[in-house]
Protein backbone atom coordinates (compact mmCIF):
# COMPACT_ATOMS: atom_id res chain seq x y z
CA UNK A 1 0.00 0.00 0.00
CA UNK A 2 2.89 2.36 -0.61
CA UNK A 3 3.48 4.47 -3.75
CA UNK A 4 6.68 2.58 -4.57
CA UNK A 5 4.84 -0.78 -4.72
CA UNK A 6 4.23 -1.88 -8.32
CA UNK A 7 0.54 -2.63 -7.72
CA UNK A 8 -0.19 0.95 -6.63
CA UNK A 9 -3.11 2.51 -8.47
CA UNK A 10 -4.14 6.12 -8.03
CA UNK A 11 -7.90 5.90 -7.61
CA UNK A 12 -10.44 8.25 -6.03
CA UNK A 13 -9.88 6.81 -2.54
CA UNK A 14 -6.17 7.51 -2.64
CA UNK A 15 -6.68 11.04 -3.92
CA UNK A 16 -9.23 11.70 -1.19
CA UNK A 17 -7.05 10.25 1.57
CA UNK A 18 -3.83 12.00 0.56
CA UNK A 19 -5.68 15.25 -0.18
CA UNK A 20 -7.19 15.21 3.30
CA UNK A 21 -3.89 14.24 4.88
CA UNK A 22 -2.01 17.10 3.23
CA UNK A 23 -4.85 19.53 4.07
CA UNK A 24 -4.62 18.60 7.77
CA UNK A 25 -0.80 18.77 7.78
CA UNK A 26 -0.82 22.22 6.16
CA UNK A 27 -3.44 23.55 8.63
CA UNK A 28 -1.42 22.20 11.60
CA UNK A 29 1.83 23.66 10.24
CA UNK A 30 0.31 27.08 9.63
CA UNK A 31 -1.28 27.08 13.10
CA UNK A 32 1.94 26.05 14.82
CA UNK A 33 3.94 28.69 12.95
CA UNK A 34 1.35 31.34 13.88
CA UNK A 35 1.60 30.40 17.57
CA UNK A 36 5.40 30.52 17.51
CA UNK A 37 5.38 33.88 15.70
CA UNK A 38 2.80 35.34 18.10
CA UNK A 39 4.72 34.11 21.16
CA UNK A 40 7.98 35.59 19.89
CA UNK A 41 6.28 38.89 19.03
CA UNK A 42 4.55 39.15 22.43
CA UNK A 43 7.75 38.26 24.27
CA UNK A 44 9.69 40.90 22.35
CA UNK A 45 7.06 43.55 23.16
CA UNK A 46 6.92 42.56 26.84
CA UNK A 47 3.27 41.49 26.70
CA UNK A 48 3.93 38.06 28.17
CA UNK A 49 1.45 37.40 30.94
CA UNK A 50 2.69 35.98 34.21
CA UNK A 51 1.32 32.74 35.56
Amino acid sequence: MFPFVWEWVWDAGHYLFFGGMWYVLIILTVGLNWCIFKALKDTKEGKGGGH
